[in-house]
């Protein structure tokens, strides 16, 4: 197993743990994976999941903003994302911001594994 699929494995770890109705930063995710300072690589493992067959809730990971994060290379996944955090309850602010102080995960350190 490369190392790269270790990595990304842990960051999934981390994220299968968010529930529904709540949300998780890209930075938070790498934190909590021993990752710090690494969001960014949290977003690169995201964009690899099978948004069709997988388990992982990649739709609870949003920027330190409360945001979606666009990029042209999502193909119009951000307003999948949007459609399925809304579902959940989850509400947007007219700017398109999630209200952090309300939705942002706060995982007690016991619950997550080393």
């Amino acid at each position: 197993m490369s190392s790269n699929t270790t990595t990304y494995n842990r960051i999934y770890e981390i994220v299968r743990q968010i529930p529904k109705g709540f949300v998780a930063t890209y930075g938070q995710v790498a934190e909590l994976s021993n990752l710090a300072g690494k969001a960014r690589l949290v977003g690169y493992a995201l964009y690899r999941v099978d948004m069709q067959t997988s388990d992982i809730p990649w739709q609870h990971v949003v920027n330190a903003k409360g945001e979606i994060s666009l990029s042209p290379l999502r193909f119009g996944s951000a307003y999948l994302q949007r459609s399925l955090l809304e579902s959940e309850g989850i509400s947007f602010n007219d700017a398109g911001k999630i209200d952090l102080r309300k939705y942002l995960w706060q995982p007690h350190k016991s619950q997550i594994f080393d």
